[in-house]
């Protein structure tokens, strides 16, 4: 399996880190099974991060013909507080992707049959403002789910959301469990429980999907 990476100027480096490192260590104990990179879409370019000088290296571009599975961090900047946003504000962040290849690079990955996209924390909101995931459930930091809502997107307040080909997960921490979930998924259970025990971290959550008997709604 060929999992991507992406990188954009302003990326929260947990977002991205947290399910490299899993789905790295996922690689490792099978012998091989994954194919973890960092990419962007410009290609192969230092990326800097929304957290002072630290940048990651992107090796390549974003390729919806060879990749298998597509993770979206979300960004790393001021928290909106209801005033006017400014420059070094997440949703602003976010916003700067709609100008980039992005939203058509991951347009193609999401219509084409068996390529899976993955977000972390505001990485939904990428999709959400490019109009991607329209009707769609999907989940989000909790202090975002409102600006998902009205994307036409519908929030589902869990910490990963498992809507087939799109998977979110919400905070930032959530990119371990998302991680150890697309193990579990797509490689079995053996392997995310190997992995597990190897990073001393057990998976948290119920994840969501839109299946099962509905619970009655509270008054």
């Amino acid at each position: 399996m060929h999992v991507q990476i992406v990188l954009f100027d302003g990326f929260d480096p947990l977002d991205a880190i947290a399910p490299y490192e899993v789905l790295e260590a996922g690689r490792m104990i099978t012998g091989g099974s994954l194919e973890v990179e960092l990419v962007s879409a410009e290609g192969a370019r230092e990326v800097p991060s929304g957290l002072g000088s630290l940048t990651l290296r992107a090796t390549t571009s974003l390729d919806p013909e060879r990749t298998d599975l597509v993770i979206v961090p979300g960004a790393l900047g001021r928290m909106p507080d209801g005033k006017e946003p400014t420059e070094d504000s997440i949703p602003v962040i976010l916003s700067r992707t709609l100008d980039t290849a992005l939203p058509v690079l991951l347009k193609e990955c999401l219509d084409r049959p068996g390529v899976t996209v993955a977000t972390v924390c505001g990485g939904s909101m990428v999709l959400a403002m490019a109009g991607l995931i329209e009707g769609r459930p999907a989940t989000t930091h909790r202090m975002g789910l409102d600006l998902l809502e009205a994307t036409g997107t519908i929030p589902i307040d869990a910490r990963v959301v498992d809507d087939g080909d799109l998977v979110t997960a919400a905070s930032v921490t959530s990119g371990l469990d998302l991680g150890l979930y697309l193990l579990e998924r797509e490689l079995g259970p053996r392997v995310a429980l190997a992995v597990e025990k190897l990073i001393a971290h057990e998976r948290r959550g119920t994840v969501w999907r839109g299946t099962g008997t509905r619970p009655i709604e509270a008054a």
